[in-house]
This record gives structure tokens, C-alpha cells and sequence, in this order.
């Protein structure tokens, strides 16, 4: 839910043309305090690992997030990103050995559908590079969420959080700095709009995320990332004047739906 707010901050509260190092900005300082405080760095195999997760559930997969959030509106882009419970499922059948269900993949293709029916409206904006990001994104950390379910973390969820921040932010930063240059000027909007997405919209939602994919299936945590496309919808009704409509509505009840299902079988 808390993801949910992200196209809204992205494109009302962050410098415009700045996708990249939005995301950087987003993930290496609060990665960078929280190992500050706990000071504890990976050992042996952790490195590598830490490296291949840190780039797929931040570095990755925030890039692409933040450009589809840049390029589409984010109905659509929360659209696009629904993909993900299916690919969790396959990604899941492939790396943890844990057959899908008939009923997984038909609550998926529900889910898929719902969000659809919830945000893509008549003029919806579809930008190729953006619907291309945003299920890139979905892919990349889909894999993220089903490798954290193999490697078993050996650190507090915190400490863990904090290593994968900051390799993410440290992967993105120079690409940023090269394919966009430095943001020159930052506005006091601005900059509560990252500190907001720096403590609760990354720090806070991935700690919980993390501790989701300890507690349940990956495949069940995945289909929760559908409240995030419910959580944009109401935003853009009630803070950006959008409209709502029944066809809306019954999207919201099918991804909701879909939610109870997968999170629970």
C-alpha cells in the first residue's frame, strides 16, 4: 500500500526528468544511516549475493519503476506492474521447485484483469518505454522477491534491508550521474518528497516486504503487491481530482478478491 503512493510523490512532490537519480536518491542515504547505525557488513558468499539482490529489488528494478512512473500515468504503470504475482509463480515453479496451482495462475490472470479495469481509463497515455519498464520492473524484482526466499538472510531483516539499499543506490548513482547529470536545484517540496520516500516509501516498506517473504509463500507476498495499484487509484481520486467509475469499482473488488485468494493459498 505504501508502494502505492509512489507514482503520486514521483510526479507531484520530485524534480522532473530526473527518473534515475530520483531512485538513487531514494535508496542510498537511508541504506547508507541504517548501516551507520547497525554497523555490520556482509561476510564471504554475502557479498555476491548481496550484489545480485541489492541490484534486482533496488538498484534494477527502482530504475524501471521510476521511469515508468515518469512516462505513464500511474494507473498505467501500477497496470503493467500487476504482471508480478505471475511471474512470481513461474519464477517460483523454477528456482524453489514449487508447482503453481491451477487456482494461482487463475487468481493472477484475476488480478491482472482487476487492476486493469481499476486504473486504464479511455485516455489513457500508453508509452512504450514506459509499459516496457514497468514490466521489466515486475520481472526484475519478481526474481529479487524469489531469490530472498533461497537465500535465507543470515543478519536481522533490518541489517539486511540496509545492505540492499545501498548496493542498489551505489549501482544507480553513477548511471545517473552519466545518463542525467546532477539534479541542480532542489526545492523544499522536493526534498520532503524524498525524505518521504527515504523513510517510509523504501525503508519502512521494504523492512515490511522483507519480513512478508520470511512469514509466507513468495508467491503469496507478490500477489500483495496489488493493494499497490488501489492505494494510487484513491489517491488520484481524492488529491488530483480523477474521476471514479463503476467499472473502476468492480476492478477494485476483483484485485481485492484476487489479493484474499493468493495471499492465502
Amino acid at each position: 500500500m505504501t508502494w502505492g503512493t509512489t507514482y503520486y510523490v514521483a510526479t507531484e512532490f520530485l524534480p522532473p526528468n530526473h527518473p534515475l537519480m530520483a531512485a538513487a536518491l531514494r535508496s542510498l542515504p537511508i541504506g547508507i544511516l541504517m548501516i551507520a547505525w547497525f554497523k555490520q557488513l556482509p561476510q564471504g558468499i554475502w557479498w555476491w549475493r548481496i550484489l545480485v539482490l541489492g541490484s534486482l529489488n533496488i538498484g534494477i528494478f527502482q530504475a524501471l519503476l521510476f521511469i515508468a512512473a515518469y512516462r505513464l500515468p500511474g494507473g498505467v504503470a501500477a497496470t503493467a506492474g500487476a504482471i508480478q504475482p505471475l511471474l512470481v509463480v513461474w519464477f517460483s515453479w523454477i528456482v524453489l521447485n514449487d508447482k503453481p496451482s491451477k487456482l494461482s495462475i487463475v487468481t493472477g490472470i484475476a488480478g491482472l484483469v482487476g487492476v486493469g479495469l481499476l486504473v486504464i481509463g479511455p485516455a489513457a497515455r500508453l508509452d512504450p518505454i514506459g509499459i516496457i519498464a514497468a514490466i521489466a520492473g515486475a520481472a526484475t524484482m519478481g526474481l529479487g522477491t524469489v531469490l530472498v526466499k533461497r537465500w535465507k538472510h543470515p543478519v536481522s531483516l533490518l541489517v539486511f534491508t540496509a545492505w540492499q539499499l545501498t548496493v542498489g543506490g551505489i549501482v544507480l548513482l553513477p548511471i545517473a550521474l552519466i545518463v542525467e547529470g546532477p539534479i541542480t536545484e532542489i526545492s523544499t517540496t522536493n526534498l520532503l518528497g524524498f525524505v518521504y520516500l527515504g523513510l517510509v516509501g523504501t525503508g519502512l516498506a521494504y523492512v515490511l516486504w522483507f519480513r512478508g517473504i520470511d512469514k509466507l509463500k513468495a508467491s503469496s507476498v507478490s500477489y500483495l503487491g496489488l493493494m499497490s495499484p488501489i492505494v494510487a487509484t484513491l489517491i488520484g481520486f481524492t488529491l488530483l481530482n480523477q474521476t471514479f467509475t463503476p467499472i473502476q469499482l468492480v476492478g477494485m473488488v476483483i484485485v481485492l478478491v484476487s489479493v484474499l485468494i493468493g495471499a492465502t493459498h
